[in-house]
């Protein structure tokens, strides 16, 4: 198998890193291991649950998690929050069937080669770095749950308003050093190998804050 550089995701070809952590929604941990000549699993690896974005792809996965089990694909979500914090919050947020585990330390990203950006006065250097101007511009555009595009800063807090997210102290030092950690979706055959894969990183930032829809999603799923 091709060797994906370090800070640039893995691609279809590239074998999927061992991975092994805390289980948010049951006892004990899960590893990627447990798939392999098993099931074909989609993984998402999602910003913390800070990220009202990535609560929405999370939301929109465990959707669709049911009409993938029915073609043999399981599903695993990665939350960049504390285990507990992340207990706590699917608690009153349930989403039957969602596997999710915590990765707080972020090693799983790091694995799958996603960047964190680091934010600059005025230096762009994508997806590496990024200035604050350009990163608070980057337009989002979500109808039926903003009244119009927004920058992004200014649709985070909209989404956070609306979602009535309470930022606790966990919450807050994952931002303090996750917060531009970029994410992605890695659908791995049986083999552990990546047949399919969307991030934020491509495109100079224009796929920030999107997610694949359920037809790409129900696609890809049949290349497996």
């Amino acid at each position: 198998m091709s060797e994906s550089p370090a800070d640039k995701p893995l691609q279809p070809g590239d074998r999927a890193p061992d991975i092994v952590l805390d289980a948010i929604t049951r006892d004990g941990k899960i590893a990627l291991a447990d798939y392999r000549g098993q099931k074909p699993v989609l993984v998402g690896l999602f910003r913390g649950l800070h990220c009202p974005f990535c609560r929405r792809h999370i939301a929109a996965m465990a959707q669709l998690g049911s009409s993938l089990r029915e073609k043999g694909v399981e599903t695993l979500t990665v939350v960049n929050t504390p285990i507990e914090r992340a207990r706590l919050y699917f608690r009153f947020h349930p989403h039957p069937n969602l596997v999710a585990a915590a990765d707080p330390e972020r090693l799983s990203h790091r694995a799958f080669g996603l960047p964190n950006l680091e934010f600059t006065e005025n230096e762009d250097d994508w997806p590496y770095k990024v200035s604050m101007a350009r990163a608070a511009a980057l337009p989002v555009s979500m109808p039926g749950e903003l009244p119009e595009t927004m920058g992004s800063f200014d649709a985070a807090a909209a989404l956070d308003k609306k979602d009535g997210y309470e930022v606790m102290e966990a919450d807050e030092k994952m931002i303090a050093t996750g917060l531009g950690q970029l994410v992605g979706e890695f659908l791995l055959d049986r083999d552990g190998v990546v047949r399919w894969c969307f991030t934020e990183v491509p495109d100079g930032g224009r796929r920030m804050f999107q997610a694949p829809g359920a037809q790409e999603l129900m696609s890809a799923a049949a290349l497996v």
